[in-house]
């Protein structure tokens, strides 16, 4: 058990470090609308990685820690992406919302008893088993997937 709690605690101490990093990372690239890798650019990555803690993984943990069991939707980030990408928007303010958003969760998570981490919830095609634990990590990857794409940029 007390495996789990540490494994828990550094899960929530590297969620809110790797936000840092990610947001450190993107303003150190000298032109974030240069084309990298992923086929996108700097700015685009950090407009995306927000966008997924906005509407999958952060309110996907947000609702699992509120609600009994919730059902989650399937969520095309391509589509949304094309439907809702401004590249007019300020870097820094994405990369500060993703970071606050970050902190708040990780704020959430610290009050929370160690049973709270195995609240389910079940996404609508690829079926249940879905516990807070599970969003958590995904969320952890996400960013750390994204970290490591503009730092081979830069």
């Amino acid at each position: 058990m007390e495996e789990l709690i540490e494994y828990r605690k550094q899960l929530m101490d590297r969620l809110g470090e790797a936000a840092k990093e990610f947001r450190a990372a993107c303003l150190a690239v000298k032109n974030p609308f240069a084309p990298i890798e992923s086929g996108w650019n700097v700015h685009q990555l950090a407009v995306h990685t927000r966008d997924v803690d906005k509407m999958i993984y952060g309110v996907r943990a947000r609702r699992t820690i509120k609600e009994d069991n919730p059902e989650f939707p399937n969520f095309d980030g391509d589509a949304y992406m094309a439907e809702h990408y401004d590249a007019k928007e300020p870097l820094q303010a994405i990369l500060n919302d993703l970071v606050s958003s970050m902190d708040e969760l990780t704020k959430m998570l610290r009050g929370l008893p160690g049973e709270a981490w195995n609240r389910a919830s079940h996404h609508v095609t690829q079926g249940g088993g879905f516990t807070l634990q599970v969003w958590v990590e995904r969320s952890l990857k996400h960013i750390e997937e994204h970290l490591e794409t503009v730092r081979k940029a830069g």
